[in-house]
């Protein structure tokens, strides 16, 4: 048996916010939209990876979500202009990536991460 695909679920009571966040922000393609869930995600293969942490690193609490990005600067401008909440950063962490933390439009605590 192999796992062939880890999909994060958000529950939130309208789901049309986040277009704003993941679709017009972050650039990812809406993959799937029944109206009561919309799959959001790109056409490129991506890393599957899950995540188990008992802190987000450098005394931060855990992050609901991480999203790599390929330029960390205008993420977070766009982010910030948007008005969503940045809580963290941006910081150029010791094991070598540079991230900030934001609020989703449903109150989940995003990374936002580039390698260095």
């Amino acid at each position: 048996m192999k796992v062939l695909r880890i999909v994060a679920n958000i529950q939130a009571p309208d789901i049309t916010p986040a277009r704003r966040f993941y679709q017009d922000i972050l650039a990812l393609d809406v993959i799937m939209n029944h109206g009561w869930i919309a799959t959001f995600g790109a056409a490129r293969p991506m890393n599957v990876q899950l995540s188990i942490a008992s802190e987000g690193g450098s005394g931060t609490p855990v992050p609901d979500l991480s999203i790599e990005v390929d330029d960390l600067d205008t993420a977070f401008e766009a982010m910030s202009a948007a008005g969503f909440p940045i809580e963290y950063g941006p910081a150029d962490e010791p094991w070598g990536v540079r991230r900030f933390y934001v609020r989703d439009p449903f109150g989940k605590l995003v990374n936002i991460l580039i390698y260095n």
